[in-house]
């Protein structure tokens, strides 16, 4: 018997009832199509309990059709909570629907005696890699797939060092799985699937908790793949950039696939924020100017960034174009007092003869929004796990400067009064909710404080608001609330505590566009209000358009604290090895053309608001004497 890479996180147990709900569903045989991933009239519900403690349905696929072509490259995005992950548990049959029929290749997946033969071609990497991790030490996480195919020695060895090494973790393979950082475990689990060579590769938020570098280097290996070995390539996401590398999108929301088309037709649609979905960074850039400009943008002009730039050029030299007027700059916070104080900081995990991070000294100022960035395993998750003593300094400190003295995180009498000012929310929330309901979950740290119960409803309704909650969702189990939806119990149940420094670890990650844009209004709203917010992220766009000040760290060293545009301006990004944000390399390429054809022209700084940025070009265009009215 042979177990594929995407059930890893699977029992045996489960797999035999699924192979019995099979039998049970009564399949007819569909004819065969060999060039089709083809799911017809799917239905599919997840038994919950409900208010009364009683089993109910709830419809995850609502009789969704898909047909996806063999070799072909797949983007299907979608809200939190569309159906997009059960789709793909579809149809690599970690789930058997209800209702409906699924063919992959022309095997009909209905059919038990083709049961274990679409598994073995099928892999399924999902977004945390926790639950797919079976392996003590890494080399043996990345073996269990092929080994349980029967993969014989010397080719399972070759198969697993190539896969460690295209994912950059050859040099850890005798390291201890548990030891890796998130985003290297991801790198794991993905390892784990490229060793099974598979047919069908799903990747469901698979990049979500890996830094730029990773991210572009493994999707260019993927699509390699895809080139050289006819892979079929299917990508759960919400980074609509990244869906742009897809030659069709399908789009889910409520069960039931609604929109499909190529990136260029989709992305020219007004509506997708009704599908918590919203366009590329450059696209919304582009649109912004057409807008502007009262120009409109065609499809063809999204097909690459060279049509792009070349009808942005148009655009703006269309007559009577009025000049917008100069936006107001942001305050950033130079002179703040210090609130925190990382002194001297050094950490080495037992075991480990390398330091997780080296003379880190850091300070962090009242009110401001402070962005850790830096490589997967960098040390970011290390240091943070320092600000509110979770880990003791053994070299070094962390002070707290409160109104009532300084609390150091070395000094075991002081960590309850540590953890009551400095909240931290790690990337996995679902790690933070173990109560009966959402209600009581926000309200655990209170019991620690003494707080009456009158007060402790007052403040957990006010946290739960604050984030998003509804009494609905109060009222439920946190277990079955949607992704997204559980980072904002997670945040809510900091929140409660009122501390005046928040830590966020990808605070955003997992979510939906129109999900990160609520979060990030929350993350505005709470500095505004005067919280301090450390926020650990891989997004330079985001990182860039929200934080006072980046810290960039490099093999657990700081390299540079600056604002974004020290940062990200001049060049100076390529010397520390972080990637620019998107809208400042696309906005670079179309400031070069426009030099060229405007001698003299001038810019203001570079944006890193698409719409702020597309309104700073349209006005340097007219200052400089274009067709503007």
């Amino acid at each position: 018997m042979s177990i594929s890479y995407g059930e890893r996180f699977t029992t045996f147990p489960v797999l035999i009832k699924i192979v019995l709900k099979i039998k049970q569903t009564g399949y007819k045989q569909l004819p065969e199509d060999p060039n089709r991933i083809v799911v017809k009239d799917v239905s599919f519900s997840y038994d919950i309990m409900d208010e009364n403690e009683h089993i109910a349905p709830r419809l995850a696929l609502d009789g969704i059709n898909v047909s996806i072509e063999k070799g072909s490259y797949t983007a299907i995005l979608g809200s939190n909570g569309s159906g997009k992950s059960t789709l793909a548990k579809i149809i690599d049959i970690l789930e058997v629907p209800d209702s409906g029929k699924v063919v992959i290749f022309g095997k009909d997946a209905g059919n038990d005696e083709l049961f274990w033969d679409i598994r073995s071609h099928c892999c399924v990497v999902f977004q945390n890699p926790d639950n797919q991790i079976v392996g003590t030490m890494i080399e043996e996480d990345v073996a269990f797939g092929p080994e349980n195919l029967g993969i014989p020695n010397p080719e399972l060895r070759e198969r697993v060092d190539q896969a460690l090494k295209d994912v950059g973790l050859y040099e850890l393979r005798n390291r201890e799985a548990t030891a890796l950082s998130g985003g290297q475990k991801q790198k794991l689990a993905i390892a784990g699937a490229l060793a099974m060579h598979p047919d069908i590769l799903i990747l469901d938020e698979a990049t979500a908790m890996l830094d730029p570098s990773s991210r572009d280097d493994f999707l260019a290996l993927v699509e390699k793949m895809r080139m050289d070995k006819g892979l079929t390539l299917i990508t759960i996401t919400h980074d609509m950039t990244e869906a742009l590398r897809c030659d069709k999108i399908i789009v889910v929301d409520k069960g039931k696939a609604v929109l499909e088309g190529a990136p260029e037709e989709i992305f020219m649609l007004d509506n997708l924020w009704d599908y918590g979905l919203k366009r590329p960074v450059k696209f919304n850039f582009a649109f912004e100017i057409a807008k502007l400009t009262g120009s409109e943008l065609t499809k063809e002009d999204l097909v690459s960034d060279d049509a792009l730039l070349s009808a942005i050029e148009k655009m703006l030299a269309k007559p009577g174009i009025k000049t917008p007027e100069a936006a107001l700059e942001d305050k950033r916070l130079d002179e703040a007092e210090i609130i925190m104080s990382v002194k001297d900081l050094s950490y080495t995990y037992d075991g480990s003869d390398v330091k997780a991070i080296e003379n880190i000294n850091l300070d962090i100022r009242k009110g401001e929004v402070l962005g850790l960035v830096g490589e997967s395993g960098c040390g970011k998750t290390t240091l943070i796990s320092h600000m509110n003593a979770i880990f003791r300094p053994k070299e070094g400190d962390v002070i707290i400067h409160t109104k009532d003295g300084d609390l150091s995180c070395k000094n075991k009498k002081d960590t309850m009064k540590i953890r009551q000012n400095v909240g931290l929310v790690f990337q996995y929330p679902e790690y933070q909710l173990f109560e009966e309901t959402v209600f009581k979950d926000i309200g655990y740290g209170l019991k620690k404080m003494k707080v009456s119960k009158e007060e402790a409803a007052v403040r957990i309704r006010d946290a739960a608001y604050l984030v998003g909650l509804t009494d609905k969702e109060l009222s439920s189990s946190p277990f079955e609330l949607s992704g997204g939806q559980k980072r904002r119990a997670a945040m809510a149940g900091v929140l409660v505590m009122k501390p005046g420094i928040l830590v966020l670890d990808e605070p955003a990650s997992g979510l939906d566009p129109k999900g990160r844009q609520e979060m990030f209004k929350i993350i505005k709203d709470l500095r505004d209000s005067g919280t301090t917010i450390i926020l650990v992220s891989h997004n330079m766009d985001e990182a860039a358009k929200n934080c006072d000040r980046i810290c960039v760290i490099d093999r657990g060293k700081i390299k540079a604290v600056g604002t974004p545009e020290e940062l990200f301006e001049n060049n100076r990004a390529e010397e520390l090895g972080i990637q620019i944000p998107r809208i400042t390399r696309f906005s670079g390429l179309l400031r070069a053309r426009l030099e060229k054809k405007y001698p003299g022209i001038t810019f203001d700084s570079v944006n890193f608001n698409p719409e702020k940025e597309a309104a700073a070009i349209v006005r340097a265009v007219c200052v400089r004497g274009g067709a503007c009215a």
